[in-house]
């Protein structure tokens, strides 16, 4: 019964019909009753409170009026048709205008009889004004209202022009609910974890989060609705991880070998930090335990992360395997291959590069010495997953910033190996740690929480424009010290016309402050050629150039250890993660590094924000938490290729304390009962396979 009725067709709804069907399939993704059920409220009104219109001020989020419309007129004509209505209460008068669906509105709505109106008040001219305000009968709020707490429904204009706005879907919502009971809606909850968490039943909560009795009665719907949501994601991704562990064969690296031991001990640029030991030797136990590591790798910008992937390849040659590095950029693969070729010099072990810009010749070559064995370690973008590209033992496989790779191009790279290779994946943007275990938790995690000794912590100041001079002042200080400076411009697309005259304004005021032959200049931006970036740029990396102005390119891959001050112009128009990520670019050499923010004088309360924390701290962590509240998941980098995203009613950046209750049940669940066999865990199982017909998957990261 339970699950027949959840599966019932919409159109089956008393009221709905096949044409209105197709709105809410098209409109909302109502397919099924359990979809409409699932198309939470987003707020909950008090509608036993009313205001009067002549209280009504700017500051006042919504209204609620009691009163009678005194007339209605359709002003304008053609697409600048709007339907305006006098409403009036006992202290004055309000217009209400609908823009869309007016003719629809116009039919509805009666002179000289009560309504109750809801909406946001509007300033126009002197006067207030209501736009598209819910409107509803007196005495049928009268008759309906059971709580104090009424829910209101994210609607759209198609579903308005429907009567599908919060007010219509709200009484749709009614009729559904009145069907919920005991036997309607199945648990898909055990008994434990019921008891455990002391949760509400599934059938009630859901009939108190759309119509609440009490708000204690809707805390604690939204609570069980909440848990469940993240239960089951963390559910299926640990298990994942225990099949993944279980079941999944790894080549077997059972020896530290001369390789590691000699580079260890005679050509290691700097001692290892307890982190970079923690973590190496973390790797060492997956990838000899005979399965599959699946490993994400953190650390800040600097950190000394590719020293430790560099370590993991030496223990795969060791063990007679290949390994391969796959970033997202041609910059960063070069970067890289020039870091590690310069790491291993003295030793004799073969590398390459392969990226789109490699030639046939190079790649004939590179691809006869792969198949051969002999090239031990390859290094490219995602031109390493092309099929002509094929190893003769890959058993290491090292992803870049793997936020930037599709899941079926990690995929392709994964079977490339005779047994499932080895997965490190590394990232330099810190993930809070909420957003941590619903992406990533399906990986064990390695986190580089030190920086190499001699690093002195990046001096951040934030300035505004009436300040430049002393920017300027300071610039100058530090080029009479032999230092050089980068200066970042915004720039959102390379085709805004706006963002190119600020960068190519700010050189020209540059080179009047900083005229030749004494001082020379860079400059890079996404309209020079190939070529000629690669020429500015060498330009700056041999100390010819002081200043490097330049646009975003510089984010990753540029590692120039006598750049020590970074000025970020426009900083207010960067998000925190990108303004952290800028300032890993310097501190990179045994000098003090310096971050001026630059912004305009007036700025919003989160660009205030965001100013302080980076001068406030350099805790890339600390920085992401910060970032997540701001800005919320859906754009904290990397996580809109996700479906785990696609969340009904559980929020990341609110439910952190609930993630991780959700998390702690579901692994001590495992570790019981890997298989959710038991008898008391069948219903998890089954409520499992539920969410997985009718959620999207949550793809494995390795």
């Amino acid at each position: 019964m339970a699950s027949s009725f959840l599966d019932t067709p919409i159109e089956y709804l008393k009221g709905i019909g096949p044409q209105r069907a197709e709105v809410l399939k098209s409109e909302l993704g109502v397919f099924l009753f359990r979809d409409l059920l699932t198309h939470y409220p987003f707020r909950y009104v008090d509608r036993t409170k009313f205001q009067s219109v002549s209280e009504i001020s700017e500051e006042m989020p919504y209204v609620q009026l009691r009163g009678v419309i005194e007339s209605l007129t359709t002003v304008g004509v053609k697409r600048g048709q709007r339907l305006v209505a006098i409403f009036r209460d006992g202290s004055g008068t309000i217009e209400l205008v609908w823009f869309q669906g007016h003719k629809w509105m116009a039919d509805k709505l009666k002179t000289q009889t009560e309504y109750i109106v809801f909406g946001k008040p509007t300033l126009f001219g002197r006067k207030f004004n209501l736009a598209h305000p819910e409107i509803e009968l007196a005495s049928s709020v009268d008759m309906n209202l059971k709580s104090a707490f009424q829910s209101v429904y994210h609607s759209t204009e198609k579903l308005k022009g429907k009567g599908f706005d919060s007010e219509g879907l709200r009484r749709l919502m009614r009729q559904l609910v009145s069907q919920i009971n005991q036997n309607s809606i199945e648990e898909n909850l055990s008994d434990e974890i019921l008891s455990d968490f002391k949760l509400m039943p599934k059938w009630e909560a859901m009939k108190q989060i759309h119509f609440p009795d009490s708000n204690l009665l809707l805390q604690k719907a939204e609570y069980r609705l909440k848990f469940e949501e993240l239960f089951f994601i963390q559910l299926k991704l640990l298990r994942l991880h225990h099949i993944n562990v279980k079941t999944v064969p790894g080549a077997v690296f059972s020896k530290v070998g001369d390789c590691f031991n000699d580079f260890y001990n005679k050509h290691l640029p700097f001692q290892l930090t307890g982190a970079q030991k923690r973590v190496v030797k973390e790797i060492r136990t997956d990838m000899g335990s005979g399965h599959q590591m699946n490993r994400l790798l953190q650390g800040d910008v600097g950190s000394g992360k590719t020293l430790v992937a560099v370590l993991s390849m030496l223990l795969a040659i060791d063990n007679g395997f290949q390994s391969c590095i796959m970033a997202p950029t041609e910059i960063l693969a070069n970067q890289h291959y020039v870091t590690i070729a310069e790491l291993l010099s003295p030793m004799g072990i073969k590398i390459a590069l392969l990226t789109g810009s490699s030639t046939t010749k190079e790649r004939k070559k590179l691809h006869a010495e792969l198949e051969s064995g002999e090239l031990k370690i390859l290094i490219g973008t995602h031109a390493l997953i092309e099929d002509k590209v094929k190893f003769a033992n890959l058993g290491l496989v090292v992803i870049d910033e793997q936020h930037r790779f599709g899941v079926a191009q990690r995929a392709k790279l994964r079977d490339k190996g005779k047994v499932p290779p080895h997965i490190l994946i590394m990232t330099a943007t810190p993930i809070p740690r909420t957003l941590a275990m619903t992406f990533y938790g399906d990986l064990d995690t390695s986190v580089i929480d030190e920086m190499p000794p001699g690093r002195k912590p990046i001096r951040t100041s934030h300035y505004m424009e009436t300040q430049r001079l002393r920017v300027i002042g300071f610039m100058r200080e530090q080029i009479e010290l032999g230092r050089q400076i980068y200066v970042v411009y915004p720039l959102i697309k390379e085709s805004e016309k706006l963002d190119f005259q600020n960068l190519q304004k700010g050189h020209d005021d540059l080179i009047k402050e900083f005229p030749q032959p004494k001082y020379q200049i860079s400059i890079v931006h996404g309209k020079l050629t190939s070529e000629q970036k690669d020429f500015e740029m060498q330009r700056f990396v041999r100390g010819e150039t002081q200043i490097m102005v330049a646009t975003t390119v510089i984010e990753v891959g540029v590692n120039i250890p006598n750049a020590s001050v970074m000025v970020i112009e426009s900083a207010e128009r960067f998000g925190l993660s990108q303004l952290h990520q800028l300032r890993g670019r310097v501190g990179r050499g045994a000098e003090q590094s310096y971050c001026i923010l630059m912004t305009s004088y007036k700025l919003g309360a989160d660009s205030r924000t965001r100013m302080e924390t980076m001068v406030r701290t350099t805790d890339g962590f600390e920085i992401s938490e910060v970032d997540l509240k701001l800005r919320g998941p859906g754009d904290i980098e990397g996580t809109q290729q996700s479906g785990v995203l696609d969340l009904k009613i559980a929020d990341l950046v609110r439910d952190g304390q609930i993630i991780q209750l959700a998390r702690t049940a579901a692994q001590t669940i495992l570790n019981e009962d890997a298989d959710l066999a038991l008898e008391k865990n069948k219903i998890l199982h089954k409520g499992l396979i539920q969410r997985e017909k009718t959620r999207p998957d949550w793809a494995k990261v390795g």
